[in-house]
């Protein structure tokens, strides 16, 4: 991985580590194999996304990126809350877990209403 410090990147990539583990929990002690191929797949998509909006085409492409990744993150707190109400996980796991989407899901909004701004400002 290069040297470039990405806050944005770094988290994403930890919680879908996180993502993993839980889902390999799941499948191997709770025996859950529905609910938790969801969660795996937008639970890393997030930072799947992230990562493709480096390479993005233009500003809008960048955007649309993030609004993907924004999106995916916001269902990944629907499985993650499911899960907890039906007692998959325990509502420490649940807090742990949620408190981190709720992080990204934060930083990604912040990200895009930036560079929405900043976009307006140069065509101004």
């Amino acid at each position: 991985m290069n040297g470039e410090r990405n806050i944005l990147r770094d988290k994403s990539f930890d919680f879908a580590v996180r993502i993993i583990n839980l889902c390999l929990f799941l499948n191997k002690e709770r025996k859950e194999f529905v609910l938790s191929k969801q969660l795996l797949r937008s639970g890393t998509a997030i930072g799947a996304l992230i990562r493709e909006s480096k390479n993005a085409e233009s500003k809008a492409d960048f955007i649309h990126k993030l609004a993907i990744a924004q999106k995916e993150c916001d269902e990944t707190l629907y499985w993650l809350e499911l899960m907890a109400v039906t007692k998959l996980i325990t509502s420490s796991e649940y807090d742990s877990i949620s408190s981190d989407a709720t992080g990204l899901l934060k930083m990604l909004r912040s990200s895009i209403l930036t560079v929405r701004k900043n976009l307006k400002t140069h065509s101004s």
